[in-house]
């Protein structure tokens, strides 16, 4: 061999660097097709062949980095910590929170300034995202009454009785004081909430029930002037043109005249909301949940500085994780979310603190 095939020959061997690269984008396909499989077997229809779909494109590209590695492939890595931790949900859990965890894996994705990688596996992981959200909005379309019950119930009982136990505590009252103030905060609060869920709810699905068409209407078409077609009036003022009202009236009348029955009105989707008990009762259990954290230093029989100092720590680490869900969930960034939601909590107990303070320092 020549020198010059020599130094081409060493020039095509891969750096360790890249060869390390290239094992660990391999490990991961691996991890993040078996976590679509693993979420497949908990579907059916749609859904499934989708996630199908989305494993064998992870397939393809791990054959890219199989190829790129040849006979360096027979010493596997291991994948990403967050990849093995979202298989290990997939497997335990699936669900909407962890097609939320693979939609930011896919956005994370560093094809795009991967020399490495060709253009068609940057954008693919681009539009894997895209399908991923789309499947983990369906979830979260048909978890939003329960979600906000519980992210809205369980915040409002940490901050507000919180706020009521620094509040009282501050003014230098017995702890007995401050724990019947809590656990009456905890009643009444997650009485209010549960009320104040049942009625909303009940408001806006009798509001969506108002505006659903009426299904008695149908049994008037066959006697409605072809001429005239009033029925045409009535997709008008659902959103349709002029043009388009009047051939989907003259359709529908022309399916009744020949027979058929009228077609079924539409569904308007409040199925989303939830009921109204279902929502009271997931409203007075999550304040309470939230609630109780404030009083816990007190139930065990801690007083004074430290029992405030421990409820301020418990509530801050709940407003933490709440957060931090709601951002995952959203497919926003989780830690930005969980900060926000710990500084809004605490910015309102240090108030009713601050002023608990200031009155019991008037009262002395």
């Amino acid at each position: 061999m020549s020198q010059q095939d020599q130094a081409t020959e060493r020039q095509d061997q891969p750096t360790p660097q890249q060869v390390r690269r290239w094992r660990r984008y391999l490990a991961d396909e691996r991890a993040e097709g078996a976590v679509y499989r693993h979420l497949a077997a908990r579907r059916e229809g749609a859904e499934r062949e989708i996630l199908l779909g989305l494993a064998d494109a992870e397939r393809r590209h791990e054959q890219h980095w199989l190829d790129l590695l040849g006979a360096a492939a027979a010493k596997p890595a291991r994948a990403a910590v967050r990849s093995r931790v979202l298989g290990w949900l997939a497997r335990t859990f699936g669900g909407v929170f962890v097609l939320a965890l693979a939609q930011s894996a896919e956005q994370r994705s560093a094809y795009a300034s991967e020399e490495d990688a060709t253009t068609a596996m940057a954008a693919d992981e681009r539009v894997h995202g895209e399908v991923v959200r789309a499947l983990a909005s369906r979830g979260r379309s048909r978890m939003s009454g329960t979600f906000r019950a519980a992210v809205f119930g369980v915040n409002d009982g940490l901050v507000s009785n919180l706020a009521l136990v620094l509040g009282i505590g501050a003014t230098g009252t017995g702890a007995g004081t401050v724990l019947f103030t809590g656990l009456a905060g905890l009643l009444a609060g997650a009485l209010s909430m549960g009320a104040g869920e049942y009625v909303s709810v009940r408001s806006q699905r009798e509001l969506l029930e108002s505006s659903r068409p009426d299904p008695a209407a149908g049994a008037a078409l066959p006697d409605l002037d072809v001429d005239v077609n009033e029925l045409a009036l009535v997709y008008r003022a659902r959103g349709m043109s002029a043009t388009e009202a009047e051939g989907h009236a003259a359709a529908v009348l022309a399916r009744v005249r020949a027979g058929h029955d009228a077609p079924e009105p539409a569904e308007s989707a409040y199925e989303e909301i939830g009921t109204g008990w279902s929502a009271a009762l997931s409203s007075f259990g999550f304040f309470a949940v939230g609630a109780l954290l404030p009083i816990l230093p007190y139930l065990f029989g801690l007083t004074g500085s430290s029992a405030l100092l421990l409820a301020a720590g418990l509530v801050g680490l709940a407003l933490l994780g709440t957060g931090a869900v709601v951002g995952v969930l959203s497919g926003g960034p989780p830690l930005r979310r969980a900060l926000r939601q710990l500084g809004i909590g605490y910015g309102a107990a240090a108030v009713t603190y601050l002023l608990g303070l200031a009155f019991g320092t008037t009262v002395a």
